[in-house]
């Protein structure tokens, strides 16, 4: 998420209440996650494992957990909670609006677009021309939908990521990383009946020019969906999925986080993928793999009871 306008990181300390180290005349221009950040953005890290990662990261200012080694030009914030400290400045820059009316005044939408009657569509939601938007459908703030696009009646789109920190005290409980990301959806897109696409955490979940989704696919937060791409009912997509163009998800195939599926691939049904496939291929079953040699692997599983009696006879 970018800023409107850059803020001291001397602020951020104060604001947050953590021991400033390092470069202190950087300002912030933007707040991201790791996977996302650029330069100028601020940025958490609270396990000791991705200390590298995040602080060799493009990120400018880093909230942590303890006193480290500075790479130089930027600036650490010290605090013993990072994840709430980044949480606390999400909801400052970030603050939830209610809604006083089905349609906000700050939406924009385009030209011959129809909006049937019960849609919500909230705070800043830009649409384009030429759209259908079917009855019921629910468009959280900031949401950017291109032209000739058609979301069918139930669809969510832009509620929050499902990203949530497990803490052990007494008992446990999870604590909610706040969303400061949009959905983008590009031209000629089409969104079946009852899907849900979760806004980024803090960059864009994105639909792909002339996508299709089926009814009840779930895209989760971050995941970039290529162009033309189509899935089939109950497709469920984790975060920061890349799904590059042209690909094909059949019914209730499931995609783990952070990988991704090249162009031109075909997933079959019900199959899982926890791995990056590459594109051009056919895949099936779970883990997903190349559909011809899953398919020989099944005939030599349905022989092992007869191979087996075989053997026991000798």
């Amino acid at each position: 998420m970018k800023l409107n306008s850059p803020v001291s990181v001397t602020w951020v300390a104060e604001y947050t209440q953590a021991k400033l180290l390092g470069n202190d005349a950087l300002s912030a221009t933007g707040i991201n996650e790791i996977h996302n950040v650029q330069a100028g953005d601020i940025s958490f890290v609270d396990a000791e494992k991705y200390y590298d990662r995040c602080l060799h990261s493009k990120a400018s200012i880093i909230l942590i957990d303890k006193e480290v080694n500075i790479p130089e030009g930027k600036a650490i914030l010290v605090t013993p909670d990072p994840f709430s400290a980044y949480v606390k400045l999400v909801k400052h820059f970030c603050p939830f609006a209610p809604a006083d009316k089905m349609i906000s005044d700050t939406a924009v939408i385009g030209k011959n677009t129809i909006i049937q009657p019960n849609v919500f569509i909230g705070n800043e939601v830009t649409i384009g021309e030429n759209c259908i938007i079917h009855p019921h459908v629910t468009i959280y703030d900031r949401t950017v939908i291109g032209n000739n696009v058609i979301i069918h009646a139930g669809a969510v789109i832009g509620a929050d990521a499902f990203y949530f920190k497990k803490r052990i005290e007494r008992e446990v409980r999870y604590d909610k990383l706040e969303s400061c990301g949009r959905v983008v959806i590009e031209d000629w897109v089409e969104i079946g009946a009852s899907c849900t696409i979760d806004k980024g955490v803090s960059g864009d979940t994105i639909i792909g020019k002339g996508s299709k989704l089926d009814n009840m696919v779930h895209i989760g937060h971050e995941a970039v969906i290529g162009k033309n791409c189509l899935f089939a009912a109950q497709v469920g997509i984790a975060g920061v999925a890349i799904i590059e163009d042209n690909v094909t998800l059949w019914g209730q195939v499931g995609i783990s986080k952070d990988l991704v599926i090249g162009k031109d691939a075909m997933v079959l049904a019900q199959s899982g993928v926890p791995s990056s496939l590459k594109g051009g291929k056919t895949y099936f079953g779970y883990p997903a793999e190349e559909a011809g040699l899953k398919r020989r692997e099944l005939v030599w599983v349905k022989r092992i009871p007869d191979l087996w009696e075989k053997v026991m006879k000798h």
